[in-house]
């Protein structure tokens, strides 16, 4: 299949780049892929679309590795987009989806952006990978490069959850624990890229991440019909699936897949790490980096992302907000949500459920209004977090069964 990319563009000054080169940022900030998007609108139909497999992959028109042999892949894809009305309706909510990532191989979103990451990366020549990670990309990188037969170093922060640890060490890769944060993790994959020759696929760092995670955008118009909802709630921490989003439906509107509506984003952050809904809250285009950050919420404990500008923009040109929610209310939300609807909610969605109530109560979003939350992660990555106390029957014991249902 023929490659559409024309070119990698700085985000932050559009200077244009080539995209036959392993590229990492310019000025310290995120790269755009870019496509012929006139090219791909003459290519391939929705219907095309519709034909293909159920994976990621069935996008590649707009998707940027140029040789099928190179695409390094677990199935991963199309997730389920999931009614929840007894979810909703505990918020108020009449139509209420949950687009649920926690079904994906390595059991968060992050599969989306690492089997892209590596896949281009394989295709560009690099043979080691590094990552800093606060929790699942990790996993998932550690998997797509053992997939890939590429070596994978993983650096992430000594109180990391447990399953994150055991799950990149497991599919092989190096794994390295530092005492501090995941920008201070950030700091050593940085430091050992010349001596190491290893190639940074920390979020944002390289392009390639979006346009995997950008793919939750194209599924979701795909499995609504070819439109979208009136308003996503987005778990906000390195922001790169929120932007990747926003840059689908402005590819899906260029070439005619849909109609000029787009939906509110929202991005949601736990007020124990809140970095850009301050910097939103203040007007500004740029995060301060948010001072002693903690949270349940692993993967939103994130003090600084290289795509703050990015993220905000895209908030402000749809009209939504950025959000916190409080931090002790994620866990409780995250039970709530299981126990209501069986989904695996991972306590960074529950982090939107918090937020998606506080703005129903308010008035923000309305009872009618169609609503999409993204879980991003399965809630078993999460043992210590959600470890609960269980009653204990000894096999012989006299047993009050009336009792039991209390």
């Amino acid at each position: 299949m023929p490659s559409f990319v024309t070119h990698l563009e700085a985000a932050i000054d559009g200077t244009r780049l080539a995209h036959d080169q392993l590229q990492t940022t310019h000025q310290g900030r995120p790269l755009w892929v870019r496509y012929d998007l006139d090219a791909v609108a003459a290519a391939v139909t929705p219907a095309d679309v519709a034909a293909r497999p159920p994976t990621l992959w069935r996008y590649r028109e707009l998707l940027p590795v140029e040789r099928d042999d190179n695409v390094v892949t677990l199935g991963e894809g199309m997730s389920p987009l999931l009614p929840c009305p007894r979810l909703g309706a505990a918020l108020g909510l009449e139509r209420l989806w949950i687009k649920d990532e926690s079904q994906l191989p390595t059991g968060s979103f992050k599969s989306r952006g690492l089997c892209m990451a590596v896949s281009r990366a394989k295709e560009l020549g690099a043979r080691r990978l590094a990552i800093p990670t606060a929790g699942n990309a990790g996993g998932a990188l550690a998997a797509y490069a053992a997939r890939a037969g590429l070596a994978s170093f993983v650096f992430m922060p000594a109180d990391t959850p447990v399953v994150n640890r055991i799950e990149a060490a497991l599919y092989g890769a190096k794994v390295f624990l530092i005492d501090g944060l995941i920008t201070d993790c950030g700091q050593v994959v940085q430091r050992g890229t010349e001596p190491m020759g290893w190639f940074d696929v920390s979020t944002l760092k390289e392009p390639y991440r979006i346009e995997g995670k950008k793919t939750m955008g194209l599924e979701l118009a795909e499995q609504l019909g070819w439109r979208l909802p009136d308003a996503i709630f987005y778990p906000t921490g390195g922001g790169t699936g929120l932007i990747g989003m926003w840059k689908a439906f402005a590819e899906l509107g260029h070439l005619g897949w849909i109609d000029a509506q787009r939906p509110r984003m929202f991005a949601c952050q736990s007020d124990g790490c809140a970095p850009i809904v301050r910097a939103f809250e203040a007007g500004a285009r740029f995060a301060e980096p948010f001072p002693d950050p903690h949270t349940a919420a692993s993967g939103l404990r994130v003090p600084k992302a290289v795509g703050d500008f990015m993220i905000l923009d895209a908030v402000r040109e749809s009209g939504g907000r950025a959000l916190a929610a409080p931090e002790a209310s994620l866990l409780d939300w995250t039970r709530r949500a299981c126990a209501l609807e069986g989904v695996a909610l991972c306590p960074e969605a529950a982090a939107c459920v918090a937020a998606l109530a506080d703005a129903v109560a308010s008035g923000e979003i309305t009872a009618d209004a169609e609503v999409v939350v993204f879980n991003t992660g399965a809630a078993q990555k999460y043992v210590e977090a959600l470890d609960v106390p269980l009653p204990r029957l000894g096999k012989d014991d006299d047993i009050d069964w009336a009792s039991l249902a209390d």
